[in-house]
């Protein structure tokens, strides 16, 4: 038999390696800034064109390599972060496994410029697909500038895998935040496309978010600190009222390292428990310092998942430091069991003499005495007549003997368009007896039987096809705010927001400007109270951000399920008999009833052979 196993080749392995590194642009940020602050840089630029496929560079003032370790640099396995395997269990740096460099030249088009301060002239290195193109000396200030050109230009297949611009600059922005986040002391600047979107300056931790995340994040930041001989914590989590519906500015560091740990995640929630609704989520910016030898960091090629000797003691003190600084700053409700509430005084009765009560009884006062026209009864007070009450009832037969016939008596009804289920007859009589379940579902009658109906589903589906239609043929309508609504967010949600103006005018929103880190909304759709404004459009950017759809499903559908499903009736409401109707018909009405804009069922049928099956 034949030999069959064989060694791959180094650009083949290189390829194979970098599809563990190089997820997409993203990656690349992440382990080029990376290298930047292990080289003790001051200030880092990052600079990217559409999205990062054109170009991704990093420029730093850092140490510089040398003509040998720039060359070196690209080597597999190449790093000078650790010796010996025992270095694993004891790192305080960034990049160690020596594959960034190897792995990204092996996609794309490198150009590194790199000079230590000690050295007059630099060097200049370009390498293409694993292949060193030129390597020459040349001027260059101190510090390294690496430019990655064309990801992806000979793996044609993983290049189509990529996103819109706007989706992968979003993925670019989300790692810069981590970055920046972890060293505050580090001045950063951001450019897309020529134009700058962050320009941070070296400052303290609490600066360094309200930089990013906007001014109005300031107030929503409570301070936690704590320190054991097991971990010491530092950092802000958000008030209880700041809660949001979705996942958003939750940030953990362990030792200067963002990490994603949602069993630490489910430690700050649990110090919540009671603040927040069961659906919300709290914000955190949780600050880590452990011993680098009670964790093992090299378990996942992006280094965002670490592994903890005691995770156990690790949850229970960051659960009772979150909660300790809920109570301290006043943001959670504290009992005083040593207080006695019958002993305090108002504040309007402090300096009042005390009044003993009185009590007076009328000694005459008779309840079976007849009411006389005195003093003590009211003097315009009369005695209704009641002798000619047969009067009333004149003329009330000569009306009543006109309708005789009570089945001649016709009733004004909705009529439904299109068959509900099939086979069943087209009916133009609306539905006219429904109750409900448990403030959850709406039981209505059918020939065959009856249909229990999800609430808040049939609704969203209802709300969905209107707002879909509205934004389609750009004919919504919208109500004018008595007085401008001003909402303050975050550089990124601006952008977001800027990115979908157009279709949130489409479906009914009035912006009057959107500038800076503010908007003034003017006017809002129908359905829209005035104080959901913000939660809505808080909602809105954060599904647009998260990227909640897939390729097949445009912008507007994307915003037309947040919106109904933010608007719809929620389960737990209590629906009169008129609004089970009108929501009954109108779900029948829409083109797609069987299912929410989720894809779930929104009603079930239980016909009369199902009920007969169960008395069998």
């Amino acid at each position: 038999m034949a030999d069959i196993i064989k060694l791959l080749p180094d650009h083949v392995a290189n390829q194979i390696a970098a599809g563990e590194v190089v997820q997409r642009p993203a990656s690349v940020v992440k382990e080029l800034l990376e290298n930047a602050i292990d080289a003790g840089a001051c200030t880092i630029k990052l600079i990217i064109k559409d999205g990062g496929k054109i170009l991704i560079q990093v420029v730093d003032d850092g140490m510089g390599m040398s003509a040998t370790d720039a060359r070196l640099s690209f080597e597999r396995h190449a790093t000078s972060k650790i010796q010996k395997a025992e270095d694993l269990f004891n790192l305080n740096t960034k990049g160690f496994r020596g594959e960034a460099l190897a792995s990204i030249a092996a996609i794309a088009h490198v150009e590194m410029q790199t000079k230590p301060e000690s050295e007059e002239l630099g060097t200049h290195l370009k390498i293409e697909g694993s292949k060193i193109i030129f390597q020459e000396a040349s001027v260059t200030p101190k510090g390294t500038s690496m430019a990655v050109k064309n990801l992806f230009f000979n793996i044609p297949a993983r290049r189509n895998f990529l996103k819109s611009n706007q989706v992968e600059l979003r993925h670019i922005t989300d790692e810069f935040h981590r970055v920046a986040l972890a060293h505050p002391t580090i001045a950063f600047h951001f450019y897309n496309n020529g134009s700058e979107l962050f320009n941070l300056p070296s400052d303290n931790y609490r600066k360094r978010i309200v930089n990013i995340f906007g001014s109005r994040t300031n107030q929503k930041l409570v301070p936690v600190e704590e320190e054991t001989p097991i971990v010491v914590i530092k950092g802000f989590i958000t008030k209880p009222e700041f809660a949001k519906k979705s996942r958003g500015e939750q940030f953990f560091f362990i030792n200067n390292r963002f990490i994603k740990s949602p069993y630490l995640h489910h430690a700050v929630v649990a110090a919540f428990e009671g603040l927040i609704k069961s659906d919300s989520y709290p914000g955190y910016f949780l600050y880590l310092e452990v011993d680098p030898a009670s964790i093992d960091i090299n378990i996942h090629p992006t280094k965002t998942e670490i592994k903890f000797d005691d995770e156990h003691s690790l949850y229970a003190i960051l659960r009772s430091t979150v909660k300790h600084s809920l109570g301290q700053f006043n943001v959670a409700p504290a009992l005083d069991f040593e207080h006695d509430p019958n002993l305090q005084t108002p504040y309007d009765f402090k300096n009042k003499s005390v009044i003993q009560p009185k009590v007076t009884v009328n000694s005459g006062f008779n309840p079976f005495q007849e009411v006389k026209n005195t003093t003590s009864a009211p003097r315009n007070y009369q005695k209704p007549n009641t002798q000619s009450w047969e009067s009333l009832y004149v003329g009330l037969e000569s009306k009543m003997g006109s309708n005789e016939d009570s089945g001649s008596i016709s009733f004004e009804s909705d009529t439904i368009t299109g068959s509900i289920f099939e086979g069943e007859k087209e009916t133009t009589e609306a539905v006219t007896t429904t109750f409900q379940i448990r403030r959850k579902y709406i039981v209505t009658t059918i020939k065959s039987g009856m249909v229990v109906i999800d609430q808040s589903r049939a609704h969203q589906r209802v709300l969905y096809e209107k707002f879909l239609k509205n934004s389609t043929v750009k004919q919504a309508v919208s109500q004018q705010l008595l007085f401008p609504l001003n909402l303050s967010f975050s550089k990124s949600e601006i952008s977001a927001l800027q990115e979908i103006e157009d279709i949130l005018i489409s479906i009914g929103f009035i912006f009057e400007k959107i500038e800076g880190e503010s908007i003034t909304v003017t006017g809002v759709p129908l359905l829209v109270a005035e104080s959901e404004v913000g939660m809505i459009l808080d909602q809105l950017i954060s599904d647009y951000q998260q990227e909640v759809t897939e390729e097949s499903f445009s912008h507007t559908d994307i915003l037309s399920k947040t919106l109904a499903k933010t608007l719809a009736v929620k389960t737990g409401e209590t629906l009169d008999n008129a609004s089970q109707i009108a929501l009954v018909n109108d779900l029948f009405a829409c083109k797609e009833a069987m299912v929410s804009p989720f894809n779930k069922p929104v009603y079930i049928t239980i016909t009369e052979n199902d009920i007969d099956k169960k008395f069998i």
